[in-house]
């Protein structure tokens, strides 16, 4: 059965799992928030060893059908937008591999006239050649839709569910396709039928109360690692950032809470795959980094052409979806502003301080070739 035909009896009737880990985020002292952390990095040592996968996000396009009220590309907002050329990409990823990244993520507003699924097949053939790892993060699609893409090339596919909490997932997704709760809740298990090797998911904290929000998240990664037990899971935690629209976190997570929440995860989920962005500061990256974390990003743009610029001389001005003649800007409205902007070789020398190994490429589809 898909989650969204068990997501609301596996919270009414949690398992043991999901008890065990309720009570951990329950308050706790200074000793106790102490002791869940070394329990965490301990486990993080004995299944993922001191690795760190590296990988940067590639924006594809800011373009978008939906109105959600918390998102910079909402098509609500009045922000400069512009769409890749497949020439354009590649340019961008080769500059994201000389900086030494073999991992890469692809992401996209949700726009079918923009983004197709013969746009993003091109783009994956065109960057498979030099990236070994290549991920996803688009517009929901049916299995079918979702299987060129990995014949193209694909390993991964990433889709946060934004928010568990249906009321405030209705009160977010004002227009367009997204407004789909369950069919937005079900994506994953779609992408892991379509044959995707690697999974994930997460929640955007400060849209419901945190602890609803991680013990429905927790009940999904449950449920993945039972129904998907073939691919590799990882789960991430982002927390709301400035962006278009200036949308203000109802419900925040302080930091204290984001560190309790991520070593509950690890120690309910020793094997999962823990992802921390550069939507987080220098600072708390640096603490979280050797306790459950398995996959961080470095030097991220989250515009279009954000690395190399490509794509300004397209650049339009959209109003409520509509295009505005002769308004062009000088540079694609970011997605959200990031917080760390470490660059990836800073970023690989602190985690080698740390003790941590800094992990460029960890997969190679020539592995799957008959010798």
């Amino acid at each position: 059965m898909a989650f969204s035909e068990v997501f609301a009896q596996s919270l009414a009737n949690k398992s043991r799992t999901l008890r065990a880990f309720e009570s951990l985020l329950e308050p706790s002292s200074k000793a106790g928030l102490q002791e869940l952390a070394r329990h965490s990095a301990a486990l993080t040592r004995r299944h993922f060893g001191k690795t760190m996968r590296l990988f940067a996000p590639l924006y594809l396009s800011n373009e978008c059908i939906n109105s959600c009220a918390y998102c910079g590309f909402s098509r609500e907002n009045a922000i400069q937008r512009v769409t890749l050329e497949v020439d354009q990409v590649e340019k961008e990823a080769r500059h994201l591999v000389a900086e030494g990244f073999r991992n890469i993520l692809l992401v996209a507003g949700e726009h079918p006239k923009f983004v197709s699924g013969e746009y993003l097949a091109q783009c994956i053939l065109r960057l498979r050649t030099f990236v070994p790892g290549i991920s996803v993060e688009v517009a929901p699609m049916e299995t079918d839709g979702y299987r060129p893409l990995v014949d193209a090339g694909a390993e991964g596919l990433v889709v946060y569910q934004e928010t568990y909490h249906r009321e405030t997932y209705r009160a977010m997704h004002l227009h367009g396709p997204k407004k789909d709760f369950d069919w937005r809740l079900d994506t994953a298990e779609r992408g892991d039928m379509a044959g995707f090797r690697r999974i994930g998911i997460g929640a955007l904290f400060g849209l419901w109360n945190w602890r609803e929000e991680a013990l429905a998240l927790a009940a999904h990664l449950e449920h993945l690692q039972r129904v998907c037990w073939q691919s590799q899971i990882t789960v991430s935690m982002p927390r709301l950032r400035p962006a278009a629209g200036e949308f203000e976190p109802r419900h925040p997570l302080p930091d204290r809470e984001f560190i309790q929440l991520l070593c509950a995860l690890r120690v309910t989920f020793p094997t999962v795959g823990i992802v921390v962005s550069t939507r987080e500061s220098q600072a708390l990256r640096d603490i979280v980094a050797p306790l459950g974390v398995t996959m961080m990003s470095a030097g991220s743009h989250t515009e279009p052409g954000g690395y190399t610029g490509q794509g300004r001389e397209a650049l339009h001005l959209t109003v409520r979806g509509k295009p505005v003649i002769g308004s062009g800007g000088t540079a694609a409205t970011e997605q959200f502003a990031i917080s760390d902007e470490r660059d990836a070789k800073t970023m690989g020398r602190t985690l080698a301080r740390m003790g941590l190994e800094p992990v460029w490429k960890d997969w190679d589809a020539g592995i799957l070739v008959d010798a």
